[in-house]
């Protein structure tokens, strides 16, 4: 984990942004280390920064990253670069892969099995992007930190 002094997309100039990264290398352990560093990344900003993380943000920042790595796994040739990131209120999932197809939700099938991994990001994330990148893509998606004090989560705002 590292408090990057360089401020990033959302982070105040007199404050450091605060992300992580790894590169995936395909050995069969990728998805669930994507989840123990997502995982220690958010108990690690509670702790180190005092930011607020809900349990609802700490078990859907560990699904997205999951069904993203997946994805990534599955449809694109090589490694997979797997960035978190705070901006404001939020956490940053942003993943990188060689593949240079856009993922596209597919419609709703009651009947279909698997395959609902974009969905379900969709759903539950506050802000995803897709963008092709100069080698392959990036998927970006952006999940409150805190719920709302009155039990609801905040809604979906465009990233």
């Amino acid at each position: 984990m590292e408090a990057d002094p360089a401020p990033a997309g959302g982070a105040a100039p007199d404050r450091p942004a605060i992300q992580t990264s790894v590169a995936l290398t395909g050995d069969g352990k990728d998805i669930a280390q994507a989840r123990h560093l997502a995982a220690g990344f958010l108990t690690w900003v509670q702790a180190e920064h005092g930011l607020p993380v809900s349990q609802r943000a700490m078990d859907v920042t560990q699904l997205v990253v999951s069904e993203l790595v997946t994805n990534a796994r599955k449809y694109a040739p090589g490694p997979v670069l797997l960035g978190l990131r705070i901006t404001d209120d939020t956490v940053e999932v942003v993943v990188w892969d060689s593949g240079p197809v856009l993922p596209v939700a597919r419609a709703a099938d009651a009947g279909r099995v698997g395959q609902h991994g974009l969905e379900i990001v969709m759903a539950v994330a506050q802000g995803f992007e897709a963008q092709r990148e100069p080698v392959g893509k990036r998927i970006t998606a952006r999940i409150a930190l805190a719920d709302d004090p009155g039990g609801a989560v905040f809604g979906r705002r465009p990233l």
